[in-house]
């Protein structure tokens, strides 16, 4: 810093103009996820994944160097305010990536977008940021929360499943779930069980979806949660179809296994996507981290591609905030899932499919694409943002 001091002085003193961004120091970008507790995997991907994109990018972002500074939210709302007012206030981060969960998300929204700090969710995406409380100041590079269920909602609708039994968590992305489920299904809903966040024993919702025998399971539980619900479903003898969401995916199947063979699953993107930027990231994370990535390291790794073309399109200044606002939602960069861009509210257009559970050649598992159910498709919420 002193060097870059006596540099300013010198310039001034020769009448030469230095820019801003040469005069700063590195890029600090905070990455606030879960990495303690059942929901770990899911945080530790996201890590991983930026960490990669960033690597990826020679650590530098238009000439400046990138600083990582890592925070575990322990997936508790109190906790991550306080983690968030550390990298705002102590390491004065220029972005924040995170959260996982969408109840931390809700914590530390108005923190950070209140001091003009850029949030950018590589996996939280609840409803309540994607309409009339859009914000100039956050950027989503999943989803919305409702449309990974939405997928699932609509192929139990065309697959004439009558009978559904639901089970989530009972928080927002949880009753998101439900909502983007009912969209476009029109059938039964035999019952809503909502169990409390990080519930690992699931033997009384197993009891009554044995008793009610519905066509079909649909369900998100994400983490541990969703590692145990599979075992427990599979010790219990179910048949019934599971749809799932965030319950039996890269981050979970390690534990999961063969339990998990042959359910069903809603996403943007997997690993078996066939582009050969996606390819080439599925190889350098097994090979980096010895495990098969999942869209939370996918859309983690896109949200360092995003930051970066903003950075670059300021040229590396980034006191400008409505010009890093602009050059964010221009969002000119190549997504490892092919087609991207945003819609009004800062949350993605893009592609969903259903997914399959798999054991690959190598002994490994992975979810991989069945079909494709929506094409660029934009959130129902967008329409109530002004446009940012």
């Amino acid at each position: 810093m002193k060097q870059l001091t006596k540099l300013a002085g010198l310039a001034a003193l020769l009448g030469i103009a230095v820019s801003p961004a040469a005069a700063q120091e590195k890029i600090k970008i905070g990455v606030l996820v879960t990495t303690s507790g059942p929901a770990a995997a899911l945080g530790q991907q996201v890590r991983d994944g930026f960490a990669l994109a960033i690597k990826d990018l020679g650590g530098k972002m238009a000439g400046r160097d990138v600083e990582i500074v890592n925070a575990d939210d322990e997936l508790k709302p109190d906790g991550a305010v306080v983690k968030v007012r550390g990298l705002l206030e102590r390491d004065k981060v220029d972005f924040v990536v995170g959260p996982i969960f969408s109840n931390i998300l809700q914590a530390i929204h108005r923190p950070v977008t209140d001091s003009k700090t850029f949030l950018i969710s590589p996996n939280a995406g609840p409803s309540s940021y994607a309409g009339k409380e859009c914000n100039p100041f956050f950027y989503v590079t999943s989803y919305q929360n409702d449309q990974v269920h939405e997928i699932l909602g609509k192929v139990a609708q065309d697959r004439g499943y009558k009978r559904v039994y639901l089970l989530v968590p009972n928080y927002q992305a949880g009753r998101d779930s439900v909502a983007g489920f009912k969209l476009d299904y029109k059938g039964e809903i035999v019952e809503e069980s909502y169990t409390p966040l990080n519930t690992l024993d699931f033997q009384p919702e197993l009891s009554k979806i044995a008793s009610l025998k519905p066509d079909a399971l649909f369900t998100f539980m994400p983490g541990g949660m969703g590692v145990n619900l599979v075992k427990q479903y599979k010790q219990a003898g179910a048949t019934v179809p599971v749809l799932s969401a965030f319950t039996v995916d890269e981050s979970t199947l390690p534990a999961q296994q063969d339990a998990a063979v042959g359910m069903f699953g809603g996403a943007n993107w997997a690993p078996n996507l066939d582009n050969v930027r996606s390819k080439k990231f599925v190889t350098a994370y097994e090979a980096a981290y010895n495990g098969v990535p999942g869209t939370y390291a996918m859309q983690a790794y896109d949200a360092a591609l995003l930051i970066d073309s903003a950075v670059k399109a300021v040229k590396g200044d980034l006191s400008n905030k409505d010009a890093v606002a602009a050059a964010l939602k221009k969002a000119d960069f190549t997504s490892l899932r092919g087609n991207f861009k945003f819609n009004t509210n800062g949350y993605p257009i893009q592609d969903f499919y259903l997914t399959k559970v798999a054991k690959r050649p190598d002994g490994k598992f992975q979810t991989e694409i069945v079909e494709k159910v929506f094409s660029n498709y934009g959130d129902r919420y967008a329409k109530d943002c002004a446009a940012k």
